[in-house]
């Protein structure tokens, strides 16, 4: 397997690829900023490359920004993020663009044959992300769902409301009272801030919400 090392600190940069040379794998380019990486992978595609999300000049994201590239010039090279850090926001478009990616934190690799391991199923077309990661992923998710503050019972509500239900339609289906639908209707409607306007219904706000977030 054909790997190319990114990453600007050069003991780690070294020792990555020492240690693939010893388990057979042929290091054809080392890179310490992003620009030499997309120069080498351009010029000689390798089967994998593995990089680090923050790279000179502003150590930000440089890294991942060529990786992103890396994919959409050369789709079939395998693509491992090796990171000190968690990148949620900015790690998602890599990760979703489909096989062949990996994202591993460099604290939490404990082993280095399920490492090795690890690059050879990348390479292979295979997706790998820390748990770490996807339960920073799960974190956000839930701190972004704008119904994460609905009870279940609420739920039940306006999934019925989205079905065009009127209130008492509402009560019949759930066996309560029209009286504790409505305050149902208002809890909900506190909760996902939708505030009365001459211009908007609230109540169909609501449902849009509810809508778009499933």
């Amino acid at each position: 397997m054909r790997v190319v090392v990114a990453d600007d600190d050069v003991l780690l940069r070294e020792g990555l690829a020492s240690l693939f040379a010893r388990r057979g794998f042929e290091v054809v380019g080392q890179a310490g900023d992003a620009f030499q990486l997309l120069e080498l992978v351009r010029k000689d595609p390798p089967d994998l490359v593995v990089v680090d999300i923050r790279m000179p000049p502003a150590h930000a994201t440089e890294g991942l920004d060529a990786a992103k590239q890396i994919r959409r010039e050369l789709p079939e090279t395998g693509i491992l993020v090796l990171s000190a850090h968690v990148e949620v926001d900015h790690a998602m478009e890599l990760l979703a663009s489909g096989r062949g990616v990996g994202y591993l934190l460099k604290s939490r690799i404990s082993d280095v044959d399920e490492f090795i391991d690890t690059l050879q199923r990348v390479a292979r077309g295979g997706s790998v992300v820390d748990p770490a990661l996807v339960q920073e992923l799960v974190t956000a998710r839930t701190r972004n769902d704008p119904l994460a503050a609905i009870s279940q019972r609420e739920r039940d509500v306006l999934a019925l409301m989205a079905e065009g239900r009127s209130n008492a339609g509402i009560a019949r289906r759930l066996w309560i009272t029209e009286g504790t639908v409505e305050k149902h209707v208002r809890s909900i409607l506190t909760k996902l801030d939708l505030t009365d306007t001459e211009e908007d219904h609230r109540r169909v706000l609501a449902v849009l919400t509810f809508l778009e977030s499933r």
